[in-house]
């Protein structure tokens, strides 16, 4: 099979999250699944088809690759996709040709998009995005006046899809003041557009985090990730929406179950250290599994001593040093556990689960960080 772990999508918890998603979201509004990050460690190439069957029409990305990626998982496929981030000058009559969306934040890639669109001879569909504090990407507003009439005098090689911003941390109750300020200056910039007759374009600022806690910033589209993969952002917005909605359950379901085998079994003597360095002694005669990931498969050093698997059901501590390839768990419980033996590493394994956000609890590894970080080399199943 030419793999050491692999990785299974579960389809009815897309299909599951979608729906919340969908029913949560005010009249109207666009879902558009951003799939950055090979969406979110669960691969362009298996989540896009899923998504787009259950019924998600609008993809984006943050970069040229990633759209091309996606463009290949949905062959004859119809749905709209946009880059929010980079794409090089060279790569705009691509995104033209194939009528992509891409952000526009700065005036060489408004001047290149005008260009590159002469040279296709389709119009260049594009999102100006609008600096309201995030400082990072997007035209300050004194400049506003000046772009909008760039695009004016080039409506017939320039279309304008949408208006946007980025919100900097939602998620966290800390930004309140600097989240609501930046939503009042996106309603207020909006003014200065009023002038543009043709403009039609889609207004978007919201992420997960902010769909659920601002409901006002919904607006015309909003762009989810995280929450379309099973995982509140924080549990600070897990909490927020329990509180409003009065459940003690998430509605979601993780997507990702993470497995691998037990490459090996050992009995080690007592008295003696486990691994690289000294960091596990045993006590007393110990008995290890080795387990053929470590941290060059997404499994953080970390862990090292910390992480727990699951095995024939029960839960089971790392020890030692995580290695590059290799782990090893303590299993001196269990007598029956064998070569080839399924170990779970995220996912469920007769009543035991192991959470994402299991590895957080262990590490400084946010759930986004995990699973953005998880190769793209493990081979993904979709399984029911």
């Amino acid at each position: 099979m030419f793999q050491t772990s692999y990785i299974e999508l579960s389809e009815s918890a897309v299909k599951n999250n979608i729906e919340f998603i969908k029913n949560f979201l005010g009249d109207g509004v666009t879902f558009s699944s951003v799939v950055k990050g090979n969406a979110y460690g669960h691969g362009i190439a298996h989540y896009c088809p899923l998504a787009h069957k259950y019924g998600v029409r609008h993809f984006s990305v943050f970069s040229a690759q990633e759209a091309l990626q996606v463009t290949q998982a949905l062959p004859n496929h119809e749905f709209t996709l946009m880059i929010m981030g980079q794409i090089e000058n060279a790569e705009l009559e691509w995104a033209i040709e194939h009528h992509v969306e891409f952000y526009v934040f700065e005036h060489d890639r408004l001047n290149a998009a005008i260009a590159a669109a002469k040279q296709v001879g389709k119009k260049a569909l594009i999102h100006v995005e609008l600096e309201t504090g995030m400082n990072r990407t997007g035209f300050p507003v004194q400049e506003l006046t000046a772009i909008f009439k760039k695009i004016e005098a080039n409506l017939d090689c320039v279309e304008v899809k949408g208006v946007c911003t980025h919100l900097a941390g939602a998620e966290n109750i800390a930004n309140y003041k600097r989240i609501t300020d930046q939503l009042k200056r996106f309603k207020q910039y909006q003014t200065k557009l009023h002038p543009y007759q043709w403009l039609s374009a889609k207004k978007h600022v919201a992420s997960s985090s902010a769909t659920i806690r601002y409901l006002s910033s919904q607006m015309d589209l909003v762009r989810i990730g995280i929450l379309q993969f099973g995982f509140f952002p924080t549990q600070e917005i897990f909490i927020h929406y329990s509180s409003k909605h009065k459940v003690n359950e998430s509605p979601l379901k993780r997507i990702l179950s993470w497995k691998t085998r037990v490459m090996a079994v050992k009995t080690v003597k007592a008295g003696e250290f486990i691994g690289y360095g000294t960091s596990y002694f045993t006590n007393g005669v110990t008995k290890i599994a080795l387990i053929p990931v470590g941290y060059s498969f997404g499994y953080g050093r970390s862990l090292s001593n910390q992480g727990k698997v699951l095995i024939n059901g029960s839960r089971f501590q790392v020890a030692g040093t995580v290695n590059m390839s290799m782990l090893a768990v303590d299993i001196t419980s269990d007598d029956s556990i064998k070569k080839g033996d399924e170990v779970v590493l995220i996912g469920n394994q007769g009543e035991q689960e192991l959470s994402v956000s299991s590895f957080s609890d262990f590490s400084q590894q946010i759930n986004y960080e995990l699973l953005t970080r998880l190769p793209q080399d493990i081979p993904r199943m979709v399984v029911k």
